[in-house]
């Protein structure tokens, strides 16, 4: 019975580090931050709907980096790196394309 136990125990152990490894919640909620951020520029007229559309590409070319890092059970760190370096080229994509002269009439 202890033998089971012990058995469960260590399989616990080694199976939940692996599943932490794949957590991005920072990534995430940047992701959600950014979407928000497109959002709020098309009702307000700052972005026209094909600004809008681009920048959502741009986003989901990040989220799929992000499945891909994830695919493999493990982001290191350079794959996080690399959605950062990413996330920050969109964020001066949204700014830029929010404070153009093109407004939505």
């Amino acid at each position: 019975m202890k033998t089971r136990m012990l058995a469960a125990a260590l399989v616990a152990v080694i199976t939940v580090p692996a599943f932490a490894q794949t957590d991005t919640p920072v990534v995430d909620q940047r992701q959600i931050n950014q979407e928000r951020r497109i959002d709020q520029g098309v009702a307000s007229g700052e972005l026209t709907p094909r600004e809008a559309r681009r920048l959502e590409r741009g986003q989901q070319r990040i989220d799929n980096m992000e499945a891909r890092a994830e695919a493999d059970g493990v982001v290191t760190r350079g794959e996080r790196a690399s959605i950062r370096q990413a996330q920050n080229v969109e964020s001066k994509r949204i700014y830029r394309q929010k404070h153009d002269r093109q407004r939505l009439r």
